[in-house]
C-alpha cells in the first residue's frame, strides 16, 4: 500500500531489477502490482554497484522487454509441466519428499549415467619406465620409455617393468634426433560464473557455495578507505564473456602503464560466448582495474581478498598479448630402447607474467 501511494505521486518508477528474463519479469510484475502506466516506468540496468554505473543508468532508461517478460513466463511453465507433473509420481513411485524438474532431472541423468560408467571400468596394471639422464655439460633432464624394438613400451608387470630397467642400465643412451618449436598460449576469457566457481576450487580451495557468499560480497559493496562503502566487482552470475567499452579501455590503459606497450595486444581481445548464453551481464571484472589487490589488502579479509585478486588477475591477463614457448623435443636411442625427452621453456611471458595457468 505505500508503495501504491508512493508511486501515485511520484512522475516516474525507476525499476532496476537485473537485465535477464528473470530480472525483466519481476519489474513487469511491479509494474502491474503498483499499477502503473507505461510512461511513468523507467527501466534501468546496471551491472555494477558504482556511482558511475547507476548515473549512466539512470541517464538511459527504457520500456519493459516484453519478449524477455514471455521468455521467462515460458519457462516457467515448463518448469511446472515437468515439476508439478513428475514429482508427485516420485512420491508414490518411490519416495516422499523427491522433486523432478526441468533441469534437475536431466542433470542427474548425465550424473547418474556417468557414475555408472565409473562402476563399469576395471582397472589395468601398467608401468612406466624414466631414465634420468645429464646432458655433456652436466645439465640434468628425464626420458620416458616409448618403444621397445618397434612395439609400443606396454609394460603390465612390476616383474617386466624391473627386467626392462635393468637392461637399460648397460645400453649406451645416444640423442637420435632434436625438434624444436614455438607454441602460443593464449589467454583465457574473463570469468564467468561457472569458470569462477571453477578456479575458485582450484586455485583457493573454495566450495561453490563459498564461492557465491564472497563474490556477493565484493559486488554488494565493503568499506574501503576514503572511498567508503564500493561495489569492487561486476554482476557475478553472468555467462556472458563480454567486457564494456569504457573497461576495455581502462584495462589496456593499466596493461600499457605497468607492464610496457610489448604486453599489450594490437587491438583489445573480443571472446566468444557459448551458444545458449543469455548475455544480460559483463563477465565477472574489478569495477576499476587500477584497485589492485595489493591496494586492498587492508581493507578485505582473507576470502575476500583471495576471491577478488582471482578475478582481477583473470581480467587483466585476459587482455595481455600471448605467452610464447619454446618446445623441444629429443628422441633419445639406448640400443633396442628408445626414450623421448621433452622440455619447455618460456620466451615471452605475455599474460602470464600476471594469471597462473599450468600448460597444457
Amino acid at each position: 500500500a505505500r508503495l501504491k501511494e508512493l508511486a501515485n505521486k511520484a512522475d516516474g518508477v525507476v525499476l532496476a531489477t537485473d537485465e535477464d528474463r528473470e530480472g525483466e519479469a519481476i519489474s513487469w510484475h511491479l509494474s502491474r502490482a503498483l499499477k502503473l502506466k507505461p510512461d511513468k516506468i523507467k527501466r534501468i540496468a546496471f551491472h555494477e554497484i558504482t556511482k558511475n554505473a547507476i548515473a549512466e543508468a539512470l541517464k538511459n532508461p527504457r520500456g519493459l522487454d516484453m519478449n524477455l517478460v514471455n521468455a521467462q513466463q515460458a519457462r516457467r511453465v515448463l518448469d511446472r509441466l515437468v515439476g508439478y507433473k513428475l514429482s508427485p509420481l516420485l512420491w508414490v513411485k518411490i519416495a516422499k519428499g523427491l522433486s523432478a524438474g526441468r533441469v534437475q532431472s536431466v542433470a542427474l541423468r548425465l550424473i547418474v549415467d556417468r557414475e555408472k560408467q565409473v562402476q563399469a571400468f576395471t582397472p589395468q596394471e601398467y608401468w612406466t619406465i624414466e631414465a634420468a639422464l645429464k646432458t655433456a655439460a652436466g645439465e640434468s633432464f628425464t626420458a620416458r620409455l616409448e618403444r621397445i624394438g618397434d612395439k609400443d613400451a606396454s609394460l603390465r608387470t612390476q616383474e617386466e617393468a624391473q627386467r626392462i630397467a635393468q637392461a637399460l642400465k648397460s645400453e649406451a643412451f645416444v640423442v637420435a634426433h632434436v625438434e624444436e618449436k614455438e607454441q602460443k598460449r593464449y589467454p583465457k576469457p574473463p570469468l564467468i560464473t561457472s569458470t569462477l566457481q571453477q578456479e575458485a576450487f582450484h586455485k583457493l580451495g573454495f566450495s561453490s557455495a563459498r564461492t557465491m557468499r564472497v563474490a556477493q560480497d565484493l559486488y554488494e559493496g565493503l568499506e574501503v578507505g576514503k572511498e567508503g562503502p564500493i561495489g569492487l566487482i561486476t554482476y557475478m552470475r553472468t555467462d556472458a564473456v563480454r567486457v564494456a567499452q569504457e573497461a576495455l579501455s581502462a584495462v589496456r590503459a593499466f596493461i600499457k602503464r605497468q607492464f610496457g606497450q610489448a604486453s599489450l595486444p594490437d587491438r583489445p581481445r573480443a571472446y566468444k560466448a557459448r551458444k545458449l548464453a543469455q548475455q544480460a551481464h559483463e563477465a565477472i571484472r574489478p569495477t576499476d582495474v587500477a584497485r589492485t589487490p595489493e591496494s586492498l589488502q587492508p581493507f578485505l579479509t582473507p576470502d575476500q581478498l583471495g576471491l577478488y585478486r582471482l578475478i582481477w588477475q583473470r581480467f587483466v591477463a585476459s587482455q595481455m598479448t600471448d605467452a610464447v614457448d619454446r618446445l623441444v623435443s629429443a628422441a633419445i636411442d639406448a640400443g633396442r630402447f628408445h626414450l623421448r625427452a621433452n622440455g619447455r621453456t618460456n620466451l615471452l611471458p605475455g599474460w602470464t607474467k600476471v594469471y597462473e595457468e599450468p600448460p597444457d
